[in-house]
């Protein structure tokens, strides 16, 4: 097959795909290689503004780990972590505020917009988006969020924005703001407006059987298999709570939740627009019980 031809089969492929998502709602969790290195932010900024443009409507999420780490080197103060949560102390929040909200979120609207997009960036304390009191002391300043206002994202989508979302959240137990895990307050956004998918990009091709072997790939897991396969160890590590975050969201309404290797350039299109799934999806199963969530 030509080039030519390979170019339309690909368009033609990606049809169904499109009339099926168009007007509906996907939230996409950014970080890790994805966001550091810049062929692979260019590849998924590139994404999220076509499937923008085909009507699609895309949430983007944004944690900033590397960016965090960086400040916080350079102002002399050592990050620390807690279970594989960074301990937040009130220095370490006020650098997470300023980096979040701030340098990462306005650099990710602007290249977007500079590619053709037409983003808007908001914080999670805008319009008390993410509402959230202390997860546990242990931890610091990391909250768990106790309540999720969609409408500031809602209505940036109706006006025809991108949102472009970061994880900090407003005390309600406290005069503060509080650190939010970034698959988290995903999970949780997704459910609050009803996505048809969420997708979590990572640095590993996704859920493996063994985690040494990315030819091990489970492309399909059931959410009732998530127990089971913790207990059995192939879900360990920062996977657990990850995977845990999944079935919350397929818990709580959404149809698809898509773990994919952002290391892989445009996975997002080929993801969602092709016949081919390259990561891990949960779904939901009717007349399932889910109250082991």
């Amino acid at each position: 097959m030509s080039s030519h031809a390979q170019q339309a089969q690909t368009l033609v492929e990606a049809l169904p795909y499109i009339q099926k998502f168009t007007g509906k709602t996907i939230v996409v969790k950014y970080g890790g290689n994805a966001m550091i290195s810049e062929e692979l932010r260019q590849a998924v900024m590139k994404d999220i503004i076509l499937l923008h443009l085909v009507g699609i409507r895309v949430v983007v999420v944004h944690g900033g780990g590397p960016e965090i780490n960086d400040m916080l080197k350079k102002i002399g103060h050592q990050s620390k972590f807690v279970d594989g949560l960074r301990y937040t102390d009130e220095t370490t929040m006020d650098v997470v505020q300023s980096v979040l909200c701030g340098k990462v979120n306005k650099n990710l609207v602007a290249q977007l917009n500079r590619l053709g997009g037409n983003a808007i960036g908001l914080c999670g304390m805008d319009g008390q988006m993410f509402q959230a009191e202390c997860l546990d002391e242990k931890y610091g300043l990391v909250g768990k969020i106790t309540r999720v206002n969609p409408e500031p994202v809602e209505t940036a989508l109706i006006n025809g924005y991108i949102p472009v979302v970061s994880t900090v959240a407003q005390g309600t137990d406290a005069d503060t703001a509080y650190n939010i895990n970034a698959d988290t307050a995903a999970a949780q956004l997704a459910v609050a407006l009803h996505a048809e998918k969420l997708i979590l990009l990572t640095d590993i091709r996704g859920l493996l059987k063994d985690p040494h072997d990315e030819q091990t790939l489970i492309h399909v897991v059931h959410t009732y298999e998530v127990p089971e396969l913790i207990a059995a160890g192939v879900i360990s590590g920062g996977m657990i709570p990850k995977m845990e975050c999944c079935v919350d969201a397929i818990h709580g309404g959404v149809d698809r939740v898509h773990v994919l290797d952002g290391r892989i350039p445009h996975s997002i299109l080929i993801e969602l627009l092709s016949d081919r799934g390259i990561g891990t999806m949960l779904k939901r199963e009717e007349g399932v019980d889910y109250d082991f969530c």
